[in-house]
């Protein structure tokens, strides 16, 4: 019967620890933002050139979530003057979208560190990107 009790009571100890296990600690606090699809005109010579994309913002922090969400408004204007700014050569290729999107990230850590005082934004990525 001392066993019993004994044991009960070791694995008894071990709950609370194995609940604190599950719960995502601050440091892996991972989210994602998706923006509403961006359409925007490009420099093209001759004729009139469509871009079209959808952004998907990553956010490690509530914190982050919160500032992104607040100032939404302006994080797009920025991206959205950022796409219109370009030329067709410099939207062609993968490697011209990735540094594009690198720019595009830039520019919305600005923002945020400018209205915020932490850049808060991890990463951003092109989820569609069509060139017409």
């Amino acid at each position: 019967m001392l066993k019993r009790f004994l044991l009960i009571l070791f694995l008894g100890s071990m709950l609370p620890s194995a609940w604190a296990a599950d719960e995502p600690l601050a440091d892996d606090y991972v989210n994602y933002i998706e923006l509403k699809p961006f359409v925007a005109n490009f420099v093209s010579p001759g004729t009139l050139r469509f871009l079209k994309c959808e952004i998907t913002i990553q956010v490690t922090s509530p914190q982050a979530h919160h500032a992104v969400n607040y100032h939404k408004a302006e994080l797009r204007h920025e991206i959205l003057m950022l796409l219109s700014s370009k030329e067709a050569e410099q939207l062609k290729t993968v490697d011209k979208q990735h540094i594009l999107a690198q720019e595009a990230l830039a520019k919305v850590q600005q923002v945020l560190l400018f209205e915020e005082g932490e850049a808060y934004v991890a990463d951003l990525f092109f989820t569609s990107f069509v060139l017409q």
